[in-house]
C-alpha cells in the first residue's frame, strides 16, 4: 500500500503543478467534442476516493459534500469556480491522500460493512484498501484525459 500512496501523491503534484501553471482560461475552457475541461477532471480525483473510500466504508467524508457533488461522476462542468473553490481543491489534492493513508494506517478503514460497487471499468471494490488501489488507476485515466484536452486546447489556438 505505500506504494500505492506513493503514487497518488506523485500523481496529485503533477494535477497541482497543472493547476497552478495552466493559463485559468485552459483549466475552464471545454473544447469542441468533450464534455469537461481540465478543472473538472482535478476536483473530480479529489472527490472520487471520498465516494470510494469513505463513502462506501459507511464513514463520513473529509472534505464538503456539496464539493462531492459537484464534482462526482455524472457531474459536468458549470461555469467557473470562485478562488477560494480553487485554494481549497488545490489544498485538498495532498491533504485528502494523507487524510486516506492516516486512517489507513490507523485501521480506521478496516471496517465489515464496506458496500461492494462494481465500477464503470468493471473492477469490484470490496473494501476500502480496494478503493484505494482503484484510485490510483482512475487518477491517471483522468491525468491522460487532461493531456487530451491540453492538445485539444493547443489545435484551437
Amino acid at each position: 500500500m505505500e506504494k500505492i500512496f506513493d503514487i497518488l501523491l506523485k500523481n496529485r503534484k503533477i494535477l497541482h503543478d497543472l493547476l497552478q501553471n495552466t493559463p485559468k482560461e485552459d483549466l475552464y475552457k471545454i473544447p469542441e467534442g468533450f464534455n469537461n475541461n481540465i478543472w473538472w477532471n482535478i476536483a473530480h480525483v479529489v472527490v472520487t476516493p471520498q465516494l470510494l473510500v469513505y463513502g462506501l466504508s459507511g464513514l463520513d467524508y473529509t472534505i464538503e459534500e456539496d464539493l462531492i457533488n459537484t464534482y462526482r461522476k455524472g457531474t459536468f462542468p458549470e461555469g467557473e469556480p470562485t478562488a477560494q473553490e480553487v485554494e481549497k481543491i488545490a489544498a485538498y489534492l495532498f491533504s485528502t491522500v494523507k487524510h486516506i493513508k492516516l486512517d489507513y494506517d490507523q485501521g480506521r478503514l478496516n471496517v465489515e460493512n464496506y458496500k461492494e460497487l462494481t465500477t464503470s471499468v468493471n473492477i469490484t471494490l470490496t473494501s476500502a484498501e480496494d478503493a484505494i488501489a482503484f484510485s490510483a488507476y482512475h487518477e491517471g485515466i483522468h491525468l491522460g484525459a487532461i493531456r487530451g484536452l491540453q492538445k485539444a486546447l493547443a489545435k484551437d489556438r
